[in-house]
């Protein structure tokens, strides 16, 4: 059975290593890698490289990075909690509320970051409505700041949260509800101290879905906020196409790659890996 099992599992282990590892490989050995003069990477071991990570300049982006994916995480389980609350006592609509939370998927999220631009700038939607009906009278600075990136990865991203906590107050046993109003608990009460914790696994599934992703992110901060907005995935896009320092873009992507395993660690040993 072990031999039959290694057998089958063989052909994974192979696209793992192809595909994940292989790649992860390279990337560390050019992180200690030296830049070339025009490009491309000379064969000079160094770790400088990393030294310019702990750069103020670079440390600043890294801390904002964090902070805009800890706000846009916190804005999608505020916001998704009470919708996925409501699908979850839709009765028979909710096949058609999960496919309206899930229809975005079906666009392209370039398109519809798009579309963001369109209804966030001076001329757009929002401000030619405001500018109609007297509520304002010059255009209100929407796009190109952390708003619109905030904005944006919230919408970008709010679905990750909403499925995962539907998934867990479908299977929340509703004899608890009913024994929490039978001891006298009002229905905030029993919001507060029973349906919330025991969403707890949702909670930090949507968390994760949503925190990693946006620490990541390049396209939200690079269309909607601008040069005013600068993330740690705008930093290593840069360093792989514009400045062409490849060796500093590996380091940069490992370092955040460490960052995230850690904090994975540290989620798993507070009881993450019961995630759902």
């Amino acid at each position: 059975m072990t031999r039959l099992r290694r057998l089958f599992l063989a052909p994974a282990g192979v696209v793992i290593g192809t595909l994940f590892l292989a790649p992860l490989a390279i990337m560390l050995v050019y992180s200690f890698l030296t830049r070339g003069a025009y490009g491309g990477v000379t064969a000079q071991f160094t770790v400088e490289n990393y030294q310019r990570v702990i750069d103020p300049l670079y440390a600043a982006i890294l801390l904002r990075t964090f902070v805009m994916a800890g706000t846009a995480t916190l804005g999608c389980l505020v916001l998704g909690f009470p919708l996925a609350l409501f699908i979850s006592r839709a009765g028979s609509r909710k096949n058609l509320y999960l496919q309206l939370v899930i229809l975005p998927f079906w666009t392209s999220f370039l398109v519809r970051t798009y579309a963001w631009m369109f209804l966030l700038r001076d001329t757009g939607l929002v401000n030619s409505v405001l500018l109609s009906t007297g509520l304002i009278r010059e255009p209100l600075p929407l796009l190109y700041n952390d708003g619109a990136v905030f904005v944006g990865l919230v919408y970008g991203y709010l679905p990750f949260v909403v499925l995962p906590l539907y998934a867990t107050l479908e299977r929340l046993d509703k004899s608890l509800l009913e024994a929490a109003a039978d001891l006298g608990a009002r229905p905030s009460m029993t919001l507060t101290r029973v349906v919330i914790p025991l969403c707890a696994p949702g909670f930090r599934a949507g968390a994760l879905l949503v925190f990693i992703p946006c620490l990541g992110a390049y396209l939200t901060p690079d269309l909607l906020g601008g040069s005013k907005t600068v993330m740690v995935g705008n930093v290593i896009q840069n360093q792989f196409t514009t400045a062409r320092d490849w060796p500093f873009g590996a380091a940069v992507s490992l370092l955040l790659m460490a960052i995230v395993m850690v904090l994975l660690m540290l989620l798993i040993r507070r009881g993450g890996d019961k995630l759902i």
